[in-house]
């Protein structure tokens, strides 16, 4: 697996996503980036979202999320959405979203992501088989969709 790495999806913008003034009502983001994340643990690290909740009883909830609204998206519009590891540590990992059209950024989110047990609703070590798996998408930087290695 050659590193650094990010996760790329394609998501278009719907009707539903859309307020009464034509653009992306802003939490709808939010549930776009949930989506990516489920889909880059599924497709990107061959990890089953469900399997992972569902048998392992591992989740991994948002303890903190940070979103710039750079420029409005509407109905009809591509985004392409990158996701990036930028930390990983003992009981959490840090992702960077970006979502664009074309050029230009339209959203650019980090989210702390802490790995809980669903029985006892409390943090747990990142297990090993996950870490592995989340290390080839770890960079350092990233300035408009460009990443850079971490050393």
């Amino acid at each position: 697996m050659t590193s650094p790495r990010h996760f790329e999806k394609r998501h278009l913008i719907r009707f539903h996503h859309c307020d009464p003034a034509g653009i992306v009502f802003y939490p709808e983001y939010l549930v776009i980036i949930d989506e990516l994340i489920e889909d880059w643990f599924t497709e990107g690290m061959s990890t089953s979202f469900a399997d992972l909740h569902a048998k392992e009883r591992i989740g991994v909830p948002a303890a903190r999320i940070e979103v710039d609204f750079l420029s409005p998206s509407k109905i009809g519009d591509m985004l392409c959405l990158r996701l990036f590891v930028t930390r990983i540590g003992t009981k959490s990992f840090t992702l960077m979203v970006e979502a664009s059209v074309d050029e230009t950024v339209r959203l650019r989110a980090v989210l702390v992501r802490v790995v809980a047990s669903l029985d006892g609703l409390l943090s747990i070590p990142i297990p090993e088989s996950l870490r592995v798996k989340l290390q080839p998408y770890l960079v350092t930087e990233v300035h408009h969709g460009r990443e850079t290695t971490v050393s």
